[in-house]
């Protein structure tokens, strides 16, 4: 684990949020892209992530995993991209970014896995019910230009990374709220280049090998 940042991902996971992360903060970071079947699971990288998932960094000897850590954590890092706000003003900022990583996450992953909880069941699960859980996320992304106030912050790469796929995908209802807050997200220039980077690497994938 030499200075620098590495980024572990696969262009087909979640680590395209934490690309778009990396992108935004400016960071310069060398990419290692993992396979599903072998790399992902070998011994080395369960050093790394012993879940054997991506995405992973590790920045200066330090690893981070998770989604929202490495988030939260390249905000920290990389301070002049502003993408954190000032620390006496970032409850909405830990609240949408813990929102999205907590009820969010579960109330999706239960629905596409056709679990409902019982309605007298609802207070001991906390998203309480999915219809809940998206209207409240549609009111948080619809209160203020971004999730976290005025200016855009690394809760709106996660959260919006969560309700981009969720609508592309069918776990999440397009909702106008969501399509507005997405509109404005989505369109910067970041997010292009990261896209761009990870569908150059699916690509490259699926080209046929010369003999």
């Amino acid at each position: 684990m030499a200075d620098g940042l590495t980024f572990y991902t696969n262009p087909m996971s979640r680590g395209r949020i934490a690309r778009w992360m990396l992108e935004e903060a400016g960071a310069e970071y060398e990419t290692v892209v993992l396979d599903y079947a072998s790399s992902m699971k070998a011994g080395d990288y369960r050093a790394i992530n012993p879940m054997g998932k991506v995405p992973a960094i590790v920045h200066n000897g330090h690893v981070v995993t998770e989604c929202p850590a490495i988030c939260a954590y390249l905000a920290d890092a990389f301070p002049d991209a502003g993408l954190a706000p000032p620390v006496d003003q970032r409850a909405a900022y830990y609240r949408w970014l813990f929102f999205a990583a907590g009820p969010v996450e579960q109330a999706v992953t239960m629905k596409s896995l056709g679990v409902e909880p019982p309605a007298e069941r609802s207070g001991m699960i906390g998203f309480g019910s999915f219809d809940k859980m998206v209207d409240v996320l549609e009111s948080a992304v619809s209160a203020t230009p971004y999730v976290a106030g005025e200016q855009f912050s690394a809760a709106d790469v996660y959260l919006g990374s969560q309700i981009a796929w969720g609508t592309q995908f069918g776990t999440l209802p397009k909702r106008d709220g969501f399509t507005s807050y997405l509109d404005r997200i989505l369109a910067r220039p970041a997010y292009a280049r990261a896209n761009a980077k990870d569908d150059a690497l699916i690509a490259a994938a699926a080209a046929p090998v010369e003999a």
